[in-house]
């Protein structure tokens, strides 16, 4: 976010427009989805469009910091996306890289803590060295829990928590009966951060693609049809005030006082 400090006095006037609901959600997650496809639209190379992105991320880190959204996930690159031209992944990689490297400093200063989820060993080794410096010079940071998931996929995440626990049995560390679905939660990438309580989908598409699949098993389900460039204050309010109308039940019911009991 090199170009947009987190807060200065113009953004947090900008974002002070907007009358947020009591209720709001303690974790984002987000599919950041339409980049290529907004660009393509514009008669534009979809690396114009992944750029274009980049600036949508910075407005809405901008924008759950300053409204005080405990933690915010980001889907940037999921492990079935090597299969996109190798030029393109390419590009995302090297942007990725490069971001990471101009903007960790002024995340740092605005005390945000950041994450990388996903499988690291397929990247560069400096795009690593990258990673573990971006990590453990933001590890101590208190504000805004940020987490970008790249070369990340729902499925391996369960995967590796279940291998890392079959380990744990074939060793005697613990009894199959001890396995529980708490346990298998603390072994998930971001176990110690709350499950999203909403996840928004942007570009019209209206799936979850492989995307904490395990971690999303209650939480509140937002699409539209706003491209990701697209995709700025106004639309992030949007989601949140929608959030803020639904009723969570986690499979109970609203109101226990209500309900017929038929004696049978």
């Amino acid at each position: 976010m090199g170009e947009v400090v987190l807060n200065p006095s113009s953004r947090a006037e900008q974002l002070a427009q907007f009358t947020l609901p009591s209720k709001l959600p303690n974790h984002i997650a987000v599919i950041m989805d339409g980049n290529g496809r907004w660009a393509v639209s514009r008669h534009l190379p979809r690396a114009a469009g992944h750029r274009a992105g980049l600036q949508a991320v910075r407005n809405i880190v901008s924008a759950c910091a300053h409204w005080k959204i405990p933690a915010l996930t980001l889907f940037a690159f999921s492990s079935e996306n090597w299969g996109r031209p190798a030029q393109e992944v390419q590009f995302l990689m090297n942007l990725f890289h490069k971001t990471l490297i101009d903007e960790i400093e002024q995340l740092h200063e605005n005390n945000v803590c950041l994450r990388i989820i996903g499988d690291h060993s397929h990247f560069e080794p400096s795009l690593q060295k990258a990673i573990t410096y971006a990590q453990e010079l933001t590890l101590d940071n208190t504000g805004l829990n940020l987490s970008i998931a790249i070369n990340y996929g729902g499925r391996a995440d369960i995967t590796y928590a279940v291998q890392q626990i079959a380990e744990q049995v074939h060793a005697g560390q613990l009894q199959v009966t001890d396995i529980s679905s708490e346990l298998i939660t603390q072994h998930l990438a971001l176990n110690t951060l709350p499950e999203p309580d909403l996840f928004i989908r942007t570009s019209g598409e209206l799936r979850l693609s492989n995307f904490m699949l395990w971690q999303l098993a209650y939480t509140e389900l937002y699409f539209c049809d706003t491209m990701w460039p697209d995709f700025d204050d106004e639309a992030l309010f949007n989601a949140i005030c929608d959030y803020a109308t639904r009723q969570r039940r986690f499979g109970g019911i609203e109101n226990k006082e209500n309900v017929l009991v038929e004696v049978l």
